[in-house]
C-alpha cells in the first residue's frame, strides 16, 4: 500500500488504521460507511465513536467493500474528542494527501484471519500486510438500478440513493406504480405498501428516508418507541409493478392481495 500512499516509515507510528464497517448486530448494513462515503458524509460518521479509538495524530480510513477488500477513505488529522453521553465525538479534518485515491484505491487485507475483530490498529504493525488490489479509474459509486425483480435494498443504501438522486434509480422508481415490501430484519415482521401518484415508488420511499415510518400507523409507533435509527433494520423490495397508466384502485387491490398472501396484518406491521 505504501507504494500508492507513500507514508514515510519513520512516521507510521503517528497513524491509527480505522477499518470502518457497519455493525450488523445493531441492525446496520456492513457497507453503511461505504454509503456514507457516497454521500460525502463519511467524515461525520467516523467522528462518532464508542471509545477513545483515535489516540494518534492521524487516522488512515479503510472502508469495508467486500470480504477481504477495503476502499481507501482518506487520511484524517485528529484534533481531539469530547465525551457526549456514551459516545466520543472527534474533531477531525481531511488532510490533503492522496485525496485523489479516495474511493478509488482498493486494499486487500483479510482482517478476520489476520487481526480478528479489532477495527483500530497501529499502522506500523500491519502496513506490510496491506496489499494494493486495484485502483479504479473513477471513485466507486452507487451501483445502477438492478431491475425491478432484483431490488433488495437496505435502508442505509436507500438513504444514499435518495439523497444523491442517483439517476438510474430515480428514473426507474418514478416510472412505475406497484406494490412493495418492507422487512424488519431484526424481527422478521413485514409491511406491504403501495406506490402510486406522482413519481410512485420514488416519492413513497422518500418518505421513509425522511422520517423512518412513511406515515404508516404501526411503523410510526415503532419509530416513536425505538427512535428513527431503528429504520436501519428495514429492507425494501418490490413485489410487483404496473404502468403509470394503471388506475390507482387496481394498485390498492393488489396491495390487499399481497397483505393476504403474506399475512402482514396478522403477523406484521399492516393494520388494515
Amino acid at each position: 500500500m505504501l507504494d500508492v500512499i507513500p507514508i514515510e516509515r519513520e512516521k507510521l507510528e503517528k497513524y491509527k488504521v480505522h477499518f470502518a464497517i457497519g455493525n450488523p448486530s445493531a441492525g446496520r448494513d456492513k457497507k453503511e460507511p461505504l454509503y456514507e462515503l457516497f454521500s460525502n458524509t463519511f467524515k461525520s460518521w467516523q467522528e462518532i465513536q464508542t471509545g477513545r479509538n483515535f489516540q494518534r495524530e492521524f487516522i488512515l480510513s479503510l472502508i469495508y467493500f467486500d470480504k477481504d477488500e477495503w476502499i481507501f477513505g482518506g487520511i484524517y488529522k485528529s484534533n481531539g474528542c469530547k465525551k457526549k453521553g456514551d459516545r466520543y465525538i472527534y474533531d477531525t479534518e481531511l488532510v490533503d494527501f492522496r485525496k485523489d485515491m479516495i474511493g478509488r484505491l482498493i486494499i486487500r487485507y483479510d482482517k478476520a484471519k489476520i487481526s480478528g475483530r479489532a477495527s483500530y490498529l497501529r499502522l506500523e504493525k500491519w502496513v506490510d500486510l496491506f496489499e494494493t488490489s486495484q485502483i479504479l479509474k473513477t471513485p466507486y459509486s452507487v451501483e445502477p438500478f438492478p431491475g425491478y425483480e432484483d431490488v433488495i435494498v437496505d435502508y442505509s443504501l436507500l438513504k444514499t440513493i435518495i439523497s444523491e438522486r442517483e439517476e438510474s434509480w430515480l428514473t426507474a422508481l418514478s416510472n412505475m406504480k406497484g406494490v412493495y415490501l418492507i422487512i424488519d430484519k431484526k424481527t422478521g415482521k413485514q409491511y406491504v405498501g403501495s406506490a402510486y401518484g406522482e413519481d410512485a415508488f420514488w416519492t413513497r420511499w422518500f418518505e421513509y428516508v425522511k422520517n423512518g415510518h412513511g406515515g404508516n400507523k404501526m411503523l410510526k409507533k415503532l419509530i416513536k418507541e425505538k427512535g428513527q435509527d431503528y429504520a436501519y433494520n428495514y429492507q425494501f423490495s418490490i413485489l410487483e409493478i404496473r404502468s403509470l397508466k394503471t388506475e390507482d384502485q387496481e394498485i390498492i387491490d393488489r396491495e390487499s392481495y399481497w397483505k393476504n398472501v403474506l399475512k402482514s396484518r396478522e403477523f406484521g406491521y399492516n393494520e388494515n
